[in-house]
């Protein structure tokens, strides 16, 4: 053969070298995806991910079978397998692997390193001749599956003619092994976090469950159905199969059986007709004993009456939970199964919780069972108190609005000078109305603290108007009484950024208070000054103090304290009141008091950061150029007194008295916001905001509700970007306006020019 012929036939040669390692190499790349798809879309499926690996090592390899063994104790066990006979499987399954040098398997675990044996037949080391013999293998490799170090497996390939394997098949093996250990850690990590989840769900639902348990003891008198919801949840989250609640009678010494849950008729009806004694009984000891005693199993001779009944109709073991208030003994709550076993703690302190609110439900009963002799004949009047208090929301503010709304506007002067006994009459309106607003909104607020929520409404305030509004407000009293009236304001106080109208409410009861308890030729001292960044109002008056043992007790509901005489004027509501709006509103309220001397109430809220003042030109109305509101408002004097607040501001108004009308005139004059009532004809405001905010040509629209409904949040959550409630005033409107994002230079100009005129 010519030189050229050897050339020609080494180049062969190298071209089908190549040709299969590129066929290898695709074969790898994609069983490699066949491993990686299996794990991406069945991390918990083990079974399948680990199936992959193995037939895929045995293509690769091109091996005559393969199988993947893991760690279990001091054995391996077959986890997967591929061309691997049943017999071989099955004597595999009955004669697992041990972990040591005897096997392949064994040494590739000792060793942490892949091995193979050329020929198991010719090592003398090699002991599993049993496994050999059903499987045939002669050449056999294995590879250590690592993690952390530590081996959790061997994945083995072998081949039933005696050829070893060679370096790529090798390389490929170690990789398989190490997908394999990963998908071992895998499904291990899900099903932690299934653990963890199923962990979670429960706790959530013993939440939900205890917090539906709650909301009936505090909302329902109904001792049944209360009594009933919890020994129905007590048993389905404590994985019982049936449970009782158990009243204890003090006087006969006996325990009742109130309700049950997963209990017979015919068992129920025994149950109620036992007598049932404390000092006789299980449950009796565990009330006793003022802790959770369990039965694993009721079986034996020496059951009391109650195990005894229960025993009969196919109870096997309890749990007798104490039900406890201030170290009385009130009943207990029982949850069995129908199988013997242990309780864990957890189910134990579960449990606690369940007695706790089924004890504050029995003693709620009892102390409505004896309120209710006592107040039969109230029902009626109550009724008329909550159907008057309804109809005030509704109906008196309205007219308020435009009591007081058409006052300020009379009294601003925007449609003309008035005389001086006009402005006289106009403030005492004004006044009036101002009064009767706040006599409604005390009133109101009972309703707010009985149903334990209250929302503030922040706006940035004159702290000085607000101490001279209230001192205004008592004045006339207290000259009646010959009070000396004195303000002391230092001279960092200015501005203050807090809910205006409670901030008054609480200094007004404060001072109120001070007049009332105080005697004639006494004085009364408001102070205000800043602490860092709060601001502090105090109110001192030269009465008769208040008793160590009332200063607490007088911040309770319905509480007055021994100040004055019994028949002195007042709920008793106005502390409890003033501490819960101060709280509400980042601040603190304290008492510093001596007997005979007098008493210094005084109060905190944090202070908000001051305005910046708008620089602008003189201008002229002729410059600018008015920017469009849309106000949907079906009440005329409303309609009119926003139109007043609007127009006077710089605004053009755009009104209409329905809802269909309203979104009409918004898509058609596309404003710069809408002001909007909720009791609407036609379509009410709820649904307006709803179709605006729907809508992509109006859902950017500024929307200010103004509604004598009181559900801001509400309206806030559907979109609203401003909630007022009615009476409002001018400048709150405009503030609210602004806060929307209504605050062109137009607006300002105008404004700026309204008060250059006055």
């Amino acid at each position: 053969m010519t030189e050229g012929s050897d050339a020609t036939l080494a180049g062969a040669l190298d071209t089908d070298r190549l040709r299969r390692d590129l066929l290898d190499a695709r074969d790898e790349i994609a069983a490699t995806n066949d491993v990686l798809t299996a794990m991406g879309r069945s991390a918990s499926d083990l079974d399948l991910v680990l199936g992959t690996i193995v037939d895929r090592a045995r293509e690769l390899c091109r091996a005559d079978g393969a199988q993947l063994q893991l760690v279990d104790g001091s054995f391996y066990r077959l986890a997967r397998s591929s061309g691997l006979t049943a017999d071989f499987v099955e004597h595999m399954t009955n004669h697992p692997i041990q972990r040591d040098y005897n096997s392949l398997i064994g040494r590739v675990g000792l060793d942490r390193r892949t091995t193979q044996i050329a020929d198991v037949l010719a090592d003398p080391g090699y002991g599993r001749q049993d496994a050999q013999r059903i499987g045939g293998y002669r050449t056999i490799m294995g590879a250590p599956m690592l993690l952390d170090e530590d081996v959790v497996g061997v994945l083995c390939v072998w081949r039933t003619e005696v050829d070893p394997f060679e370096d790529r098949a090798i390389t490929q093996l170690t990789a398989f092994a190490a997908a394999a250990a990963i998908a071992v850690r895998n499904l291990d990590l899900v099903r932690a976090l299934e653990a963890r989840t199923v962990e979670l769900g429960h706790k959530v639902d013993q939440l939900e469950a205890l917090g539906q348990v709650g909301e009936a003891v505090s909302s329902s008198l109904d001792l049944d159905m209360v009594l009933s919801t919890i020994v129905a949840h007590a048993v389905q989250l404590s994985g019982t199969d049936g449970g009782s609640l158990m009243e204890f009678d003090e006087t006969q010494q006996l325990f009742f059986v109130r309700t049950a849950y997963g209990t017979s008729d015919e068992v129920l009806d025994k149950l109620r007709k036992a007598n049932i004694s404390l000092h006789h009984t299980f449950v009796g000891r565990a009330a006793l004993e003022a802790r959770p005693l369990q039965v694993a199993d009721m079986h034996g001779p020496n059951l009391d009456v109650h195990q005894q009944l229960l025993y009969d109709a196919g109870w096997r073991s309890m749990v007798a939970v104490p039900m406890l208030r201030e170290g009385h003994i009130v009943g207990v709550l029982v949850v069995r199964r129908q199988r013997a076993g242990d309780f864990p703690e957890e189910t134990c302190e579960l449990l606690q919780t369940f007695a706790s609110q089924s004890a504050l439900a029995i003693l709620n009963a009892r102390l409505f069972r004896e309120l209710e002799v006592k107040t039969h004949e109230l029902e009626v009047v109550s009724r008329h108190k909550s159907e008057f208090l309804a109809s005030m929301s509704h109906e008196l503010r309205t007219p308020l609005n435009a009591v007081i709304g058409f006052s300020e506007v009379l009294l601003d002067r925007m449609f003309g000078e008035i005389n001086d006994r006009q402005q006289e009459y106009l403030r005492d309106i004004w006044s009036s109305g101002k009064h009767l607003l706040q006599l409604l909104t005390e009133i109101l607020d009972l309703s707010k603290v009985e149903a334990g929520h209250m929302e503030l409404d922040n706006v940035t305030f004159s702290v000085r108007d607000a101490l001279d509004y209230g001192l205004s407000m008592v004045r006339e009293r207290a000259a009646q009484h010959s009070l000396r009236l004195t303000l002391d304001v230092d001279s960092s106080v200015g501005l203050a950024e807090a809910d205006e109208l409670r901030f008054k409410q609480v200094l007004l009861n404060l001072l109120s208070n001070a007049v009332k308890f105080t005697p004639d030729g006494g004085e009364i001292r408001v102070g205000a000054r800043t602490e860092e960044g709060h601001l502090s109002i105090t109110v001192t008056d030269t009465g008769r103090g208040v008793a160590p043992e009332d200063r607490e007790r007088i911040f309770e509901s319905f509480q007055q304290g021994p100040r004055g005489a019994s028949t002195q004027e007042g709920t008793g509501l106005g502390l409890t009141l003033c501490r819960r709006i101060v709280g509400l509103m980042g601040g603190q309220m304290w008492l510093d008091t001596e007997v005979g001397v007098g008493s210094t109430f005084g109060f905190t809220v944090p202070l908000g950061p001051p305005p910046v003042p708008d620089g602008s030109r003189s201008t002229t109305r002729e410059e600018l150029h008015l920017p469009r509101v849309v106000v949907i408002e079906d009440d005329r004097p409303s309609l009119d007194l926003l139109t007043a607040y609007l127009e006077t501001a710089g605004l053009e108004v755009e009104s209409a008295h329905d809802g269909p009308a309203g979104l009409d005139a918004i898509r058609r004059h596309k404003p710069v916001a809408v002001v909007l009532d909720i009791r609407l004809p036609r379509m009410d405001g709820w649904d307006v905001l709803a179709a605006l905010r729907a809508d992509p040509d109006t859902a950017a629209v500024p929307v200010v509700v103004v509604s004598m409904l009181d559900e801001r949040a509400k309206g806030l959550s559907l979109g609203a970007s401003e909630y007022l409630m009615k009476p409002v005033g001018r400048e709150q409107l405009l503030a609210a306006l602004a806060r929307a994002g209504v605050t062109s230079e137009p607006l300002a100009a105008a404004r700026m020019l309204e008060s250059e005129q006055r």
